[in-house]
């Protein structure tokens, strides 16, 4: 379970800055036993309720500058105002998360949970959170995690009645499981703290100076003895917090009026008598989320993108250079295929097939439109999905196609990304993260190939359509590109050397990379850069258009789509989720956004629906991580605590 714990100072207490500081750390060092994977702070300083929560570890937390902001913001608050009419206290809270709702990577499902000038923290997990959220439909639900609905109910019955004690009562009736909690009002000089379990520990000294909880006595007990404070404060005395009990501690003065919050049939709810604020304080939420990221006003295109630079009216440099694509065109297509057509029935295109959607389109769009005789070809370089693969089961098999697989040695493939992967998690630099998928560029190759073997001049591929121009991929290696055209292939010469330099330093950087993948690496570089492209490129003659693409391979060969997400591009691609995941966590914006910012320049979507898609899009694919991490076969939670805890662009 979660750790919670917090420390308040009353106005009389004679604090140092130092030590306040140094009991607050160890909390979060002694309480991060029962969980490493984000941290959250808040201190009430009797203007704001500042709060804080950032994923990853507790170190990682203590070492973010605006932990040690918010701390010096609020011992000078209470400093200088010690004597002020409306001045409480100082009240520290902080939060330790072991996940069991809400991913970690979603800074809204971390705590503090704040919701409705309520900031609270919670130990638990609320079994019936859909049966409160059902219960209440005037609530507007926001976050994964289970404390939003404790919280915004105990603040809807508080509101509702102006009584905090039937508030408390009435919010623990409702809620099923297990909840100790540490709540701050904007309204209020209280802290209040409840649980149901008795997992709330209360140190005190005997002058009302000082007051600390936390979720173990333990904890208590080391932080008296690691830091001497019954040599700093006196006398002290610990106690639990019984299960069924809440307790208001006044932030002015530390006096503590306990109550039951859970109610004994027909007992009726205490009237606590809470302190009440001449000025509401305005609780101020420090951490930044993608979903505060300036963007273009036409596309979705953050400011965290690379090379986005807006105009004066917030226009990005990609939306004022977008040329509007225009394809050759059916009879172009016809007239660049017609030379290869055979009509005695044998094959007469290969056409390269991956099982997704536009591939899938390719081969339907050849073989039923175009009348040819394609054979389908698959390099399986070892991420190629079982999803795709049933999609190439089912489009093949009503087809009448025949389908050529070329297997790498997929053991050997998946160790070498799992080399990278973990080179890369020593020392993560974005633009590296493209040698995870450096391994199907063999791709090009052996389709070289086997246009030899069979004899097959014509090859097809159904990738290379501006609508899935990926140009970050590049532009994350400080390289800021011109309109290169529509394959990466198309790449002007000096961009593949600077491109080369880029990745001779990152590897010179990080000696882990050169390891038994690097010949691999290399090829796939040799592949794509440097042979001649001498391949046909469907959507280079047609419109790409989603609805027509999913819409035909939906209907007509009942192509399946993923149960983790609602997008249908690289579902059959094993590591895409894994990848975007660290695009969204460390940049605010996935591959998705890119191609959502593409189709509003070319008029298929407006940018209302576009920012609706992006956000449902932008879910973790935790399903697709965790099998992606299983074949490969690196630590799935050590890589996802890693990558939570890196610097965030935003």
């Amino acid at each position: 379970m979660c750790g919670i714990f917090g420390v308040v100072y009353s106005r009389a207490a004679d604090l140092d800055p130092t030590l306040s500081a140094d009991i607050l750390r160890s909390l979060y060092r002694f309480s991060q036993t029962r969980g490493s994977e984000a941290a959250g702070l808040t201190v009430a300083n009797g203007r704001t309720i500042d709060v804080f929560r950032q994923a990853g570890s507790v170190d990682q937390f203590l070492a973010a500058p605006k932990f040690e902001e918010l701390i010096a913001r609020g011992l000078a608050l209470w400093s200088a105002n010690k004597s002020g009419s409306d001045q409480i206290g100082l009240a520290m809270t902080g939060h330790t998360r072991l996940v069991t709702n809400g991913l970690q990577s979603n800074e809204d499902n971390n705590q503090p949970v704040v919701a409705n000038g309520t900031v609270g923290v919670h130990n638990g997990i609320i079994t019936n959170e859909a049966e409160m959220w059902g219960a209440h439909p005037e609530l507007e639900r926001r976050t994964e995690v289970d404390t939003e609905a404790l919280l915004k109910v105990l603040r809807r019955h508080f509101d509702a009645k102006d009584d905090l004690g039937w508030a408390v009562q009435q919010a623990y009736r409702e809620m099923k499981g297990a909840a100790s909690i540490a709540f701050l009002f904007d309204k209020l000089d209280d802290l209040l703290l409840a649980t149901n379990t008795g997992s709330l520990h209360i140190l005190a000294d005997e002058q009302g100076r000082f007051l600390a909880f936390a979720s173990e006595r333990f904890i208590l007990q080391r932080l008296v003895e690691e830091l001497d404070l019954r040599g700093r404060f006196g006398p002290m005395q610990t106690r639990q917090l019984p299960a069924f009990r809440a307790a208001l501690v006044s932030l002015r003065d530390l006096s503590v009026r306990e109550f039951a919050c859970v109610a004994k049939e027909g007992e009726e709810a205490p009237r606590v008598a809470e302190t009440r604020r001449a000025r509401a304080m305005d609780v101020v939420l420090h951490t930044r989320s993608p979903a505060n990221l300036k963007r273009c006003v036409k596309c979705l295109l953050p400011e965290t993108y690379p090379f986005v630079e807006y105009d004066d009216a917030g226009i990005c440099r990609y939306c004022r250079h977008w040329r509007k694509i225009a394809p050759k065109g059916r009879r172009a297509l016809e007239e660049a295929v017609e030379p290869y057509r055979r009509k005695d029935g044998k094959p007469d295109v290969i056409v390269a097939f991956s099982g997704g959607r536009d591939s899938s389109y390719g081969l339907h769009y050849f073989k039923s439109e175009l009348k040819m005789n394609p054979v389908a070809f698959t390099y399986d370089w070892g991420m190629v999905t079982d999803l795709a693969r049933r999609n190439q089961a089912r489009i093949c098999g009503k087809l009448g196609v025949e389908h050529i697989v070329r297997s790498a040695d997929i053991q050997k493939k998946r160790r070498y990304i799992r080399k990278n992967i973990e080179a890369w998690l020593k020392k993560p630099e974005l633009g590296m993260v493209t040698l995870f998928t450096a391994g199907d560029k063999e791709f090009y190759a052996h389709a070289r190939q086997l246009r030899k073997e069979t004899g097959i001049k014509l090859v097809v591929f159904s990738t290379g359509n501006m609508i899935e121009d990926t140009p970050y991929k590049t532009g994350l290696c400080g390289i800021k590109e011109g309109d290169h055209g529509m394959t990466l292939t198309g790449l002007p010469i000096e961009n593949e050397m600077a491109l080369l330099w880029y990745f001779a330093r990152n590897y010179l950087a990080n000696p882990r990379y050169i390891n038994e993948s690097l010949l691999d690496t290399l090829n796939a570089y040799w592949q794509t850069f440097v042979v001649k492209d001498d391949f046909l490129y469907l959507f280079h003659y047609l419109p790409w258009t989603e609805e027509e693409i999913v819409g035909t391979i939906r209907r007509e060969y009942d192509w399946e789509v993923a149960t983790d997400t609602k997008s249908t591009w690289r579902i059959g691609d094993g590591s895409a989720a894994f990848y975007n995941y660290v695009y969204t966590t460390v940049l605010g914006w996935s591959e998705d956004e890119v191609m959502l910012s593409n189709m509003i320049r070319e008029g298929h979507l407006d940018r209302t629906r576009a920012l609706e898609l992006a956000k449902e899009y932008s879910k973790p694919r935790m399903p697709s991580i965790r099998e992606y991490a299983q074949l490969v076969g690196f630590n799935v939670e050590e890589a996802l605590t890693i990558v939570n805890g890196l610097p965030k662009a935003y």
